[in-house]
């Protein structure tokens, strides 16, 4: 796939699986803790290359967003980081907006790039906005390009998320129960069903009658499913993908990832 930058978000334990492979690492291993103050987790070694992984869910909303950002910078200014991916889970905050918007500014000065989840992207104009891949209806590309369209083209980034959910039918809450991989397999062996490909969700599906509980709706992504959703966002100019190292470990032949080759002397040939 040519794209500009994929990102993987991964922890210290599994670094060593992406040595070889195209792939910038988003180290999962900081948090946004009291104060704020930045937090690195114990035991932790001190990563060095690729981008920080903010979290905040042990965040209290209370201090001020510039000392904090400014605690940000100076850690990715030692580590050799190129940037910061907010992972704020929680809902529109004053506290993180004002944290967006310092480190926008922050990021732009040191040409460092800044991604954030989209109910955090009208904080700051100069941040890539992460768009979920993980759609239950609608058309993906469509929801892409609506993205486009408000933040602008050029600063839309895909989330790629492997989707697997069983959902009752009707689902009118679009929400279903998540699956593990060994739970869908099980399910698919156990069943046999006809399985079906959704060209406006980029997903396969399948349904099912359970005499306990009625029809069911099992969306889940694979190998090729993913690597479609790439191809969506690719046609539509956008070269910034983030996904989660555990989510694509499997997969990363069917979306092209191939370690780079070495020379007898150790060079590496990309």
């Amino acid at each position: 796939m040519s794209l500009e930058s994929i990102i993987v978000t991964i922890t210290p334990d599994r670094l060593r699986e992406i040595q070889r492979l195209p792939v910038i690492p988003a180290h999962a291993v900081y948090r946004m803790g009291r104060g704020p103050h930045l937090f690195r987790a114990n035991g932790s070694s001190a990563p060095r290359g690729g981008m920080m992984l903010l979290d905040c869910r042990t965040f209290d909303g209370l201090g001020a967003a510039p000392p904090f950002c400014q605690e940000v910078i100076q850690e990715c200014s030692a580590r050799g980081f190129t940037g910061v991916v907010c992972d704020f889970e929680a809902g529109r905050l004053p506290p993180l907006e004002q944290v967006v918007r310092e480190l926008g500014g922050q990021c732009r000065r040191r040409n460092w790039t800044l991604i954030v989840p989209e109910q955090y992207g009208h904080c700051s104009e100069h941040a890539l906005v992460m768009i979920s891949s993980a759609l239950s209806g609608g058309s993906l590309r469509q929801r892409l390009q609506e993205a486009q369209e408000r933040f602008g083209r050029d600063r839309v980034a895909l989330a790629l998320q492997r989707v697997a959910e069983d959902f009752f039918l009707p689902s009118p809450s679009g929400s279903g129960t998540p699956l593990s991989q060994d739970e869908l397999h099980r399910r698919i062996h156990q069943l046999s069903p006809s399985i079906f490909f959704s060209q406006e969700l980029c997903a396969r599906y399948f349904t099912y009658m359970s005499r306990e509980s009625g029809a069911h709706f099992v969306l889940f992504d694979d190998g090729a499913t993913l690597r479609r959703k790439l191809e969506a966002a690719q046609s539509l100019d956008i070269r910034t993908v983030l996904a989660p190292w555990p989510e694509i470990a499997d997969v990363t032949v069917a979306l092209g990832l191939y370690p780079a080759e070495r020379t007898r002397t150790g060079q590496v040939l990309r």
